[in-house]
């Protein structure tokens, strides 16, 4: 089987070969996914031709295979479940049908009636939820099966705030490319945005100065810290405690306004750009963060000792919508998921890139995999954050923040960074004009939200927020 491996050097800074391979190739591929051999990390469809990219985790290196596709391909998802979702995705945008694939179902098309799965039992009844819900959020249907107030089954349909963004980005210049990936999913702009800049700067075989990957850095970690920090406030307050929410409200907000101040913008928004960075970071920046990052320090160890010692808030968490890690090892589950349910991957360490390398982080690990296992994977994520921003502007290096990046002739490249969700993956191709011929952007939410309809089963219909909040899937950077 020809993978076209790349190893954890070339991976950010070597331009892709585009080698097609043999239907022999591509069951040898299913094969190793079922028997856990290797990791999905995308499956995506493009002109004539399906694309799988693919994580042997022992090893660390990644393989991409390209499979020529006129109507059909062999289905993935017949052999590996988390494929099935991607499949359905292919088939509504491409037009490619997964042969042999379990769920043929479309996966956007809102147009008709829906065929949801079929359920069989005594005193079953059904619960329907949303697309549109009582808070400010994204939209989507949760279709749960219940027998009293215990869930049998939850089945969700997503798909509704689809914003046609790989569309959208052919035919344009690459800095108009890297705007639309930051527009993915407004939370994680950052990881987006530098995970498409990575793929750029791969292709065209120009890595960025290293001050503009030290900035970058600060920038994945203050925006990683914020959402933690909202995240842990969020699932208290499901929990019914909402002044752990109004607390964490409070450092996030000191958070956001120190990056507005340092970048201009505060989700770090357009600052990353293929090259290197749009916007230095000064003294006076450097200043507003440091000062937001001790009030944090200062304030974070009151808010976990007063978790973990509010009897009310373990009992809703504790054991609550338990993830297997084998589940989390199948689905190749990212982030505090992931990580929360025994499934140690974390690219910084496992594929390091930018000045990751060069500093000490700890990436702490659970195999709980309850709804208090992932509040806990969020305090330490958060914890190690502190620690790597400290170090990250104590060696802030001198020297350029652009590279002078200049698209041309045909590139491919990949991109792959730890967002706060877990990793994102960006595959870029661009055409001999310098434009972009094909971007797919792949959300970690994708192996996640399959997760959370396993996670719920056999709790209570009321802790659903709970489990939900804890998992935090991304509806956006999910329907693209």
């Amino acid at each position: 089987m020809d993978l076209t491996p790349l190893s954890n050097a070339d991976l950010r800074t070597a331009p892709l070969r585009r080698d097609h391979c043999t239907l022999s190739d591509w069951s040898s591929a299913c094969a190793a996914l079922d028997a856990g051999r290797l990791t999905l990390l995308a499956l995506w469809g493009e002109a004539a031709a399906v694309r799988m990219a693919l994580l042997d985790e022992g090893a660390r290196r990644i393989g991409l295979l390209t499979l020529p596709a006129e109507t059909a391909f062999p289905s993935v998802g017949r052999h590996h479940p988390p494929a099935q979702r991607l499949e359905r995705a292919v088939a509504d945008l491409w037009g490619l049908v997964p042969a042999g694939a379990p769920d043929a179902r479309p996966w956007l098309g809102h147009g008709a009636p829906y065929p949801f799965l079929p359920v069989e039992g005594d005193s079953l009844h059904q619960v329907p939820v949303g697309p549109v819900h009582a808070g400010i959020i994204e939209p989507g249907h949760f279709r749960f099966t219940a027998q009293g107030e215990t869930v049998v089954r939850l089945e969700e349909r997503l798909g509704y705030v689809h914003k046609g963004i790989e569309a959208l980005m052919t035919g344009a210049v690459l800095a108009r490319g890297a705007e639309l990936a930051g527009r993915t999913s407004g939370d994680s702009c950052v990881a987006y945005q530098w995970a498409f800049a990575q793929a750029a700067e791969a292709g065209l075989a120009c890595p960025a100065p290293p001050r503009a990957e030290h900035i970058r850095a600060v920038l994945a970690e203050l925006e990683r810290l914020a959402n933690h920090l909202g995240d842990i406030g969020a699932i208290c307050n499901d929990a019914a405690f909402a002044m752990m929410l109004a607390q964490c409200s409070i450092l996030r907000e000191g958070l956001l306004r120190a990056t507005a101040t340092a970048f201009g913008h505060r989700m770090g928004k357009d600052v990353i750009a293929p090259g290197g960075v749009s916007r230095d970071l000064t003294p006076e920046g450097v200043a507003a963060i440091r000062a937001a990052l001790t009030a944090v320090a200062a304030r974070l160890p009151r808010l976990v000792a007063l978790y973990d010692g509010t009897a009310s808030l373990q009992d809703r968490t504790v054991g609550t919508g338990r993830l297997s890690p084998a589940l989390a090892r199948q689905f190749g589950a990212g982030g505090f998921v992931g990580r929360a349910a025994g499934r140690s991957f974390d690219t910084r360490r496992s594929l390091p890139y930018g000045p990751y390398a060069e500093l000490s982080f700890v990436v702490p690990a659970r195999d709980e995999g309850d709804v208090n296992a992932r509040v806990w994977l969020r305090i330490e994520e958060a914890q190690a954050s502190l620690g790597l921003l400290d170090q990250l502007l104590s060696g802030l290096p001198g020297g350029p923040v652009q590279s002078g990046l200049v698209p041309s002739g045909p590139a491919e490249g990949i991109g792959l960074v730890e967002g706060f969700r877990g990793d994102v993956f960006v595959h870029l191709a661009l055409g001999p004009d310098g434009r972009i011929a094909r971007c797919h952007l792949r959300d970690p939410s994708w192996f996640q939200w399959p997760l959370l309809e396993a996670a719920i089963e056999g709790n209570i219909i009321a802790d659903f927020p709970l489990c939900n909040k804890s998992f935090n899937c991304s509806y956006s950077g999910h329907d693209l």
